[in-house]
């Protein structure tokens, strides 16, 4: 599974805009857009999926699953759930 959200963070860490990863990945251009376009999970085919994840690894990108390890390595970011700023004492 791929998040839309994961999708333009993975694009934005190897410096490829939409059409790029439609060129990478062999599926068209208002599929990627329609991908990134969607709330949540992506959906569709699982082909088109496995296409567009896999042009992002060959890229160079490691997607993490939610509560996953990394297990690559180098430099990355993860999206976790926002923590409330603490409340200040008085």
């Amino acid at each position: 599974m791929i998040t839309a959200a994961q999708m333009r963070a993975a694009r934005a860490l190897v410096g490829i805009d939409q059409k790029k990863l439609a060129e990478l990945s062999g599926v068209s251009l208002p599929t990627i857009q329609r991908m990134e376009a969607s709330e949540g999970n992506v959906r569709g085919v699982i082909d088109t999926l496995t296409k567009v994840v896999e042009a992002l690894r060959a890229a160079g990108v490691e997607l993490i699953g939610e509560n996953a390890r990394s297990e690559g390595h180098g430099r990355g970011v993860r999206l976790r759930s926002a923590v409330p700023p603490a409340e200040p004492t008085s």
